[in-house]
């Protein structure tokens, strides 16, 4: 899918984005993967209040949203106070009827290159402790386990424990030759702000 157009969420995205998210959850769900993901879990406020303090990236292809992540510029909840040193992936989603396989990684290259041209040297993220399907794909991708967070706070649940990994990258990284300059962002702000 070599069509794939990015560009920053807004108000008019959140619908989009609370059925991408549902149904990210109940592909996991179909495949075994419990515990990490449940329809329903998150709605529009979620979304709302990511858009107020960080970044929520789109993947569009045809007019129709098919891939999404947010992109915070702190995490204490789950990496503690921290120097600004580095951008925090969060919920990397496509849509899996609409995509080919490989287009997360393509999205995950694309926030990298997002944090690498804010000048930030690394990549976090974190995901649900035992799944190890989830933490092979983090790690086939480059990234390295750094840690473990036990009773992170859930947005919509109760807290659970998680995987901690990070990924150094360098301004100009490769992000499968598509730049957030290309969308006109490259040069916005990095605050800081949390969601």
């Amino acid at each position: 899918m070599n069509d794939l157009r990015f560009r920053l969420a807004d108000d008019a995205d959140i619908a989009d984005l609370v059925r991408l998210r549902d149904d990210a959850a109940r592909w996991m769900l179909a495949r075994g993967v419990t515990g990490q993901w449940r329809p329903g879990e998150l709605g529009g406020d979620h979304f709302r209040r990511v858009l107020e303090s960080g970044e929520i990236w789109l993947a569009e292809a045809a007019d129709r949203v098919v891939g999404a992540w947010e992109l915070w510029w702190e995490d204490e909840d789950a990496w503690g106070p921290r120097p600004p040193t580095a951008g925090y992936v969060h919920r990397l989603m496509v849509d899996h009827a609409a995509v080919p396989p490989g287009t997360g990684r393509r999205l995950l290259r694309v926030a990298e290159r997002r944090v690498a041209e804010a000048g930030r040297p690394l990549v976090r993220l974190d995901c649900l402790a035992g799944n190890e399907r989830l933490t092979a794909y983090y790690l086939d991708a480059g990234y390295r386990v750094v840690g473990r967070k036990e009773g992170k706070p859930q947005p919509g649940g109760a807290p659970k424990s998680f995987t901690l990994l990070e990924k150094a990258v360098r301004d100009g990284g490769d992000a499968g030759h598509v730049s957030v300059d290309a969308v006109g962002l490259a040069d916005r702000p990095v605050g800081e702000e949390t969601p």
